[in-house]
């Protein structure tokens, strides 16, 4: 088993101009602390009891479990925004809902969207929310953009 079931998050964002689009996706994870590692993109599930931290000094090559959104654009002038959320249940034992959204739109109202989806999602769930983190960033194109945010799961 490569995994085990994290026992921390943290939710991070970052945003970066680069030499092209892929450089500036790396760059916008350089930004959100994170682009020295292997992501593992998941589903968007945060496990019971999930303690949140504010930084981990994470291994130089680590595969890392997260839910994220990314968005680039090569368009000078657009503004792009990346947005997550975590919704979590009243009741404790039960596991909270990460969302992921982005648009070409700011970061005020992809982080609105994204937190209502969270909220939707509990609901289909028919769990009630007890608490909802976000994070969100925008960035303005000057020529090869990105914005990025994840919620990170770690042991």
């Amino acid at each position: 088993m490569i995994f085990k079931t994290p026992t921390t998050y943290f939710i991070t964002s970052g945003d970066s101009e680069g030499f092209t689009l892929l450089n500036a996706f790396d760059g916008a994870l350089m930004d959100a602390g994170i682009g020295n590692t292997n992501l593992v993109r998941m589903s968007s599930i945060c496990p019971p009891h999930t303690k949140e931290v504010f930084s981990v000094n994470l291994p130089h090559g680590a595969l890392v479990p997260v839910a994220y959104a990314s968005i680039t654009s090569d368009q000078p002038g657009q503004v792009i925004a990346a947005g997550v959320a975590i919704a979590f249940p009243e009741d404790e034992d039960h596991a909270g809902l990460i969302m992921e959204y982005s648009a070409k739109d700011s970061r005020e109202v992809v982080e609105a969207k994204v937190r209502k989806m969270a909220e939707e999602g509990m609901k289909m769930r028919g769990k009630k929310v007890r608490e909802i983190k976000s994070a969100a960033t925008e960035h303005t194109v000057k020529e090869f953009g990105a914005a990025f945010a994840a919620v990170v799961l770690w042991d």
